[in-house]
């Protein structure tokens, strides 16, 4: 049990223990009819133990509690009642709560009179049992912590508003340093490489392997340095890329000359928005390496919808072995961190076939 509902029982024992001896001490009558007002009485007190999770309805049980004790013969003050207006108000059921504040005010001598028998005494009993200004003040009070916080909530909103603004305006400088920076320099890198072998091979020259290397290093830094741009530049107004973006990526991987083809098995359910993301993200980063690194031929994406878990598969063809030694790059090695922060598994590794297999398993709650 939390620390908040053992405060709530305390609270409701303690004010039941309370109404119980102001029962015992007042004067009431008949007698034969006691044990009702005594269970009314405890009644009333151990219902704000519920006050958090149904004020409306506390307020109801304490209302009608206190105008049967008061019916019965017991003059003991609604307290209850006060603490029930107080957790309605907080709650934000004013209207509700002031309904109901009036019409006990225009039922306690009512029920008063059902014991006493004189009209002056009832009115006398119920305004002594609640008075107007007990009411306001219990109301008061609520409104004042549900003001309160809110305050709170709009000024921790406005804080990750505000961070989240200044990390939107970092990842930008950051966007625009790398652009001034390095763009210029490695378009010069690749276009003067270009330019080398385009000559060396028009003269029919032998093109030496490091100009090639440096051509090829040249046109894979563009490449990441475009899409890490893009990725610092996305200011989240696009909608994300997640599951139903799949086939345009094996489409678009078959247009290099990969035979890249998509199964989807299982019943199709919603899935949360960081798993349907990172789905694309491993389908997008896994061909990727296919058609840069594997020299592969065929490659082959599954998607496994299944009822706790999404299982996804992406096999090549490519040149690696069972034996052959797998250094991850810095695309596995995010992949895998994106697996792991939504509590799944990842496996990257040579088939025993032959080629490279991706295996992520990321858990989605099932559906009730």
């Amino acid at each position: 049990m939390s620390r908040g509902r053992i405060g709530d029982w305390a609270i409701a024992l303690g004010l039941s223990a309370i109404l119980l001896v102001a029962g015992l001490s007042t004067q009431h009558s008949p007698a034969s009819l006691d044990p009702l007002g005594y269970t009314l009485l405890i009644t009333s007190g151990l219902a704000l133990a519920a006050r958090r999770w149904a004020p409306v309805t506390v307020l109801t049980v304490t209302g009608l509690c206190a105008l049967g004790y008061q019916a019965v013969g017991f003059d003991v003050p609604a307290v209850a009642f006060l603490f029930a207006v107080y957790a309605a108000v907080r709650a934000g059921h004013r209207m509700t709560t002031a309904a109901a504040s009036v019409t006990m005010l225009a039922a306690l001598p009512l029920a008063a009179l059902a014991s006493l028998h004189n009209t002056g005494e009832a009115f006398a009993q119920a305004r002594g049992a609640l008075e107007l200004a007990w009411l306001i003040a219990a109301g008061a009070a609520g409104e004042a912590l549900r003001q309160a916080e809110r305050r709170a909530e709009e000024a921790e909103h406005t804080k990750e508003e505000t961070a989240r603004r200044r990390a939107d305006e970092e990842r930008l400088h950051i966007a625009r340093e790398l652009h001034d920076s390095l763009t210029h320099q490695i378009s010069v890198i690749k276009v003067q490489s270009e330019a080398a072998v385009h000559v060396a091979g028009k003269r029919g020259e032998e093109v030496p392997e490091a100009l090639l290397a440096i051509r090829e290093a040249g046109r894979e830094a563009a490449r990441e340095l475009r899409a890490t741009l893009e990725a610092l530049r996305d200011d989240g107004k696009n909608p994300p890329q997640g599951l139903a973006h799949v086939p345009d990526l094996v489409a678009r991987a078959r247009t290099t000359g990969l035979d890249a083809t998509l199964t989807i098995e299982g019943h199709h359910q919603d899935v949360p928005a960081a798993v349907d993301r990172t789905i694309y993200r491993i389908v997008q980063e896994s061909l990727t390496n296919v058609a840069r690194h594997a020299a592969a031929a065929t490659a082959s994406v599954r998607i496994d919808y299944r009822p706790d878990a999404l299982v996804i598969r992406v096999d090549d063809d490519g040149k690696a072995t069972s034996d052959t030694a797998s250094v991850p790059g810095v695309g596995l090695l995010g992949m895998r961190e994106r697996v792991t922060a939504l509590g799944g598994r990842l496996r990257a590794a040579p088939r025993s076939e032959g080629g490279f297999s991706v295996h992520a398993e990321l858990p989605v709650d099932p559906t009730p």
